[in-house]
């Protein structure tokens, strides 16, 4: 058996008076040994986030402390450890990879420099020696051109440079134990493939122990060794990750397999669609880099972009980071102007209508956002977000504000939250929040730009299905947004897939799953987490 690096005992985390339960996390035992992959999934206010930070010693007490069990790392006990303790373990024997790269790292300070602290923090090597450390780090987390990326600043790279950036950074002191907290949600599929492999491979060559903490099964499939489940603070399920993902016991356990989406077509009775209501005709769109002597080279976001959605259908554009779809999601709501073509809504040409005389197109197309933490004012009530639009454009405030409450309704929350504030809602209920204001204006087309890829798989389902009722209920167009294929086969009737700001493939859901014909669609299906594991669940489920 392998050396134990961690063993979590009966640990407790307690919460302040007047949270929703007692413990964060109540009486855990965990334990994790070297050269094995341990995965904590759970939802969101399961608790596994703050296990990480009660390794780490980094719990923002006193309102949310240890108040029982220890955590035993290679034998000593972080609990009742002294901060010079801490501080010594943290980065050198303890590794972390957050999972925001571009809020983690520091935008004034080159990834050079930032991974180089490490090495001046912990070791006496001089600059000379630091300098040639991070350049060998960089490359062996497969970053191309190492140099320059150690000159470069986070907001230079991509999401998948800065998120391998920071594995260098964790892993620059070759630790004992890596913790990587949700490291692969924000990034497209291919990209996640590549992260997913990346740490596995650095894992197994340094012998190191890791704790994956996740919400997304397919990684687990992918990833790991051991598998424990964490409901409300309680691990209800652990055990290798075939007995947990293909013989799961507790019912908690069954019901998030169930909800994660499937590499399937689901059935659907065959639809008539209306006529075209958007339409981009020909869209071009460039940005043009600056640098320190006037302009930089031009990148292509859309070149020669033509595509139509019909009344009553839902069309996704898939695609990684970079590839084009937000910014035609953007163009065909008018959000941004492009450079050549024509973006048609509902028989109208509104690709060149001035700014102060859209507000009526406005009206027929809305928009669900990403983030539901972000897209809300925290600083109104639910009933004043939802009532603003209709407000703006002419709607009485009473009248406005009851139907607010109706869209509450509609959207599966209780009316009476229409008096509370964003911050009191979970994410889930959030993005109802959003997708209630979106519907406020009565439009004929909503567009959703990733709306589920920072929900819980639970969570993720609720909102799909949500969307495909309302879609149908309400006869709207749907334009959906997405990097995961398993979401868009769920909810789309067709795809249009993208690369480089082209349509490299567009066809029915069903013709795209059953036979891709684009080499790079049937690479995206490929880097789907876990495919080979939702392949064998689609089986099981026909």
């Amino acid at each position: 058996m392998s050396e134990t690096i961690l063993d979590i005992c009966n640990l407790t985390i307690g919460l302040p008076k007047g949270a929703d339960r007692a413990s964060a996390v109540a009486d855990l035992n965990l334990t994790l040994r070297a050269g094995e992959v341990t995965c904590l999934i759970g939802e969101s206010g399961s608790g596994k986030s703050l296990v990480a930070r009660a390794v780490l010693g980094l719990l923002p007490v006193p309102r949310v402390r240890v108040t029982g069990g220890q955590i035993l790392f290679e034998g000593e006990d972080i609990v009742r450890a002294d901060p010079r303790a801490l501080a010594r373990i943290r980065g050198a024997r303890i590794g972390m990879i957050f999972q925001e790269p571009m809020t983690a790292l520091n935008p004034l300070h080159s990834i050079g420099q930032q991974i180089e602290e490490v090495f001046r923090i912990h070791t006496r090597l001089g600059r000379a020696e630091r300098r040639d450390r991070v350049v060998q780090l960089l490359a062996d987390v497969h970053l191309p051109e190492p140099a320059r990326i150690a000159r470069s600043f986070p907001h230079q790279l991509s999401c998948g440079q800065r998120q391998r950036a920071m594995i260098a950074m964790a892993l620059a002191l070759d630790p004992k134990l890596l913790i990587a907290d949700e490291p692969t949600t924000a990034l497209d599929v291919t990209t996640q493939a590549q992260i997913l492999h990346l740490i596995s491979e650095l894992q197994r060559s340094h012998g190191t122990a890791v704790l994956f903490i996740t919400h997304d099964f397919g990684v687990v499939a992918d990833i790991a060794d051991h598998v424990a489940v964490l409901q409300r603070g309680e691990l209800v399920e652990s055990g290798t990750r075939a007995a947990v993902l293909d013989a799961p016991r507790h019912p908690y356990t069954q019901a998030l397999i169930a909800a994660v989406p499937k590499l399937l077509v689901p059935h659907r009775p065959k639809q008539f669609f209306g006529p075209t209501m958007l339409e981009s005709i020909d869209a071009r769109k460039a940005y043009q880099a600056r640098g320190l002597f006037g302009r930089g080279r031009a990148t292509v976001a859309l070149d020669g972009v033509s595509v139509t959605l019909r009344r009553g259908e839902t069309l996704g554009l898939v695609g990684e980071s970079g590839s084009g779809k937000s910014t035609l999601a953007r163009a065909m709501t008018r959000l941004l102007t492009i450079d050549s073509g024509d973006i048609v809504l509902d028989g109208d040409d509104i690709t060149r209508i001035p700014a102060r005389l859209m507000r009526p197109h406005r009206q027929k197309i809305q928009m669900i956002f990403q983030d539901p933490y972000a897209s809300l004012d925290p600083r109104q009530r639910v009933a004043d977000i939802i009532a603003e639009g209709p407000i703006i454009h002419g709607t009485a405030p009473a009248v406005a504000l009851m139907r607010a409450r109706e869209l509450l309704g509609l959207v599966g929350l209780d009316p009476s939250a229409a008096d509370r504030y964003p911050h009191e809602f979970s994410g889930g209920q959030r993005q109802r929040i959003g997708i209630a204001r979106a519907l406020a204006l009565n439009p004929k087309v909503l567009v959703a730009d990733e709306p589920v890829s920072a929900l819980d798989v639970s969570v993720q389902a609720q909102v799909l299905e949500l969307l495909a009722e309302i879609k149908t209920k309400l006869q709207l167009s749907m334009l959906f947004v997405t990097h995961d294929l398993r979401v868009a086969l769920q909810i789309c009737d067709r795809i249009a897939v993208m690369r480089h700001g082209v349509i490299v493939e567009l066809d029915e859901t069903a013709n795209i799953y059953a036979a891709p014909r684009h080499p790079y669609t049937k690479a995206l299906f490929d880097a789907v987490p876990g495919a080979a594991w939702s392949h064998a669940m689609a089986n099981a489920a026909q």
